[in-house]
């Protein structure tokens, strides 16, 4: 009886095992996510740099309606700015000098009923 209780009482985030820590801001975090990752509504987090924004956004993935579909991720920092509209949308074949030869799919349409998470 004790282990069951101990089970009901235990403040387990499920898909947030990453974000480490038991302080109230953490605790908060982990909760008002977990509400959120129930919403059929795109996502917006917002936080410094290393602050694990896409640790949250995995983890709401992970908690929705979405889980069993692609969580694809994109650091758009990383990104020369001439290539963001393709990464993202795709491109047909012979779109442009250097294009693949039968085009190429771009993130959201990979993603399909998933989640796309742009750093």
């Amino acid at each position: 009886i004790g282990e069951r209780l101990a089970a009901l009482h235990h403040d387990h985030a499920e898909g947030f095992e990453m974000l480490l820590g038991d302080s109230q801001p953490i605790r908060t975090l982990k909760t008002r996510a977990q509400r959120v990752a129930a919403l059929d509504a795109p996502l917006l987090i917002h936080g410094e740099t290393g602050t694990g924004k896409e640790l949250v956004a995995r983890g709401c993935h992970a908690l929705s309606a979405r889980h069993n579909s692609p969580f694809l991720a994109l650091n758009c920092a990383a990104l020369p700015e001439n290539l963001a509209e393709s990464e993202l949308f795709g491109y047909a074949p012979g779109a442009f000098t250097g294009a693949q030869r039968g085009g190429k799919p771009g993130l959201l349409e990979l993603a399909h009923q998933g989640t796309v998470f742009l750093d």
